[in-house]
């Protein structure tokens, strides 16, 4: 099942918890918390509100290192900015995952700008971090960014390597959630250095846990990766039957598939009514 709060849902949670004299009852982590629905919910002015009060009730000199990290990220604060705050935190005590996540968000910033040598770089000692205080789950984000780098340097090898490390903790854990679109990353991996067999079972794996969660988006990539593999067999009949399959899914939910379903699916009826044009 999706468990992404709606936003009547998150709306009555802000009010509630900030309204009146409410909010002198929220510590700093709570108030860091609640920024991102404020954010979701366009109400910057209580994403502001909340991060002075955040500031304001800090305990200690990490609970402030998370609040400055939120302040930075709502001013879109440089890269170099980041990386002060990184070396702070690494010489606070217990601050090894405030550390951790700012240069994670760093390397997000050199991918988002393709500088992928300095990303590989903060990735690398972002998870280098979190190996060192076993954090399970920042782990495979870490390894989830630098798996997206090696894609975008081309080295495949070292790409599938770090997506099956991914897909072992997150099985390890039973993290279904996770498992689906890591799955399907180490899926396009495969395909792209021509293990298709490899690519279809996982991509297969992925759209069965996707069914089993109700998971939309997992269930369309999935879907469109298959058909992908059945096209690069020439195989348009199936890889048309695994788009419907998905515009089905959609349907069921009463949700509109996306427009690119259609259109494959318009497109591969047109070289199945005319063969010869696909040879031309």
């Amino acid at each position: 099942m999706q468990s992404s709060v709606s936003p009547e849902r998150a709306k009555m949670i802000l009010e509630m918890l900030t309204s009146g004299g409410a909010m002198s009852d929220i510590n700093t982590p709570l108030a860091l918390r609640l920024i991102p629905l404020a954010i979701e919910l366009d109400d910057m002015e209580l994403a502001e509100r909340l991060l002075d009060h955040a500031a304001n009730v800090a305990e200690n000199e990490v609970e402030s290192g998370w609040t400055k990290f939120e302040t930075l990220k709502h001013i879109n604060a440089g890269i170099d900015t980041f990386n002060q705050l990184a070396v702070e935190s690494e010489q606070l005590s217990e601050g090894e995952r405030l550390a951790a996540a700012v240069l994670h968000h760093v390397s997000l910033l050199q991918l988002a700008a393709d500088d992928l040598d300095d990303a590989k770089l903060s990735a690398s000692r972002a998870l280098r971090i979190r190996e060192e205080i076993e954090d399970s789950s920042g782990i495979v984000y870490g390894i989830a960014v630098l798996e997206a780098i090696a894609k975008k340097q081309n080295d495949i090898d070292t790409a599938i390597a770090l997506g099956t490390r991914r897909v072992e903790i997150l099985m390890r854990d039973n993290d279904e959630d996770g498992q689906v679109e890591a799955m399907s990353d180490l899926a396009h991996s495969q395909a792209t250095v021509g293990h298709f067999d490899s690519a279809r079972d996982l991509y297969t794996e992925s759209l069965e846990i996707a069914k089993r969660l109700e998971d939309l988006s997992g269930q369309l990539v999935a879907y469109w990766g298959l058909a992908d593999l059945c096209e690069i067999n020439e195989d348009y009949e199936s890889a048309m039957i695994h788009l419907s399959d998905c515009l089905h899914a959609f349907l069921e939910q009463n949700l509109p598939a996306p427009t690119q379903v259609r259109i494959r699916i318009n497109a591969l009826a047109d070289i199945q009514d005319n063969p010869t044009k696909n040879n031309e």
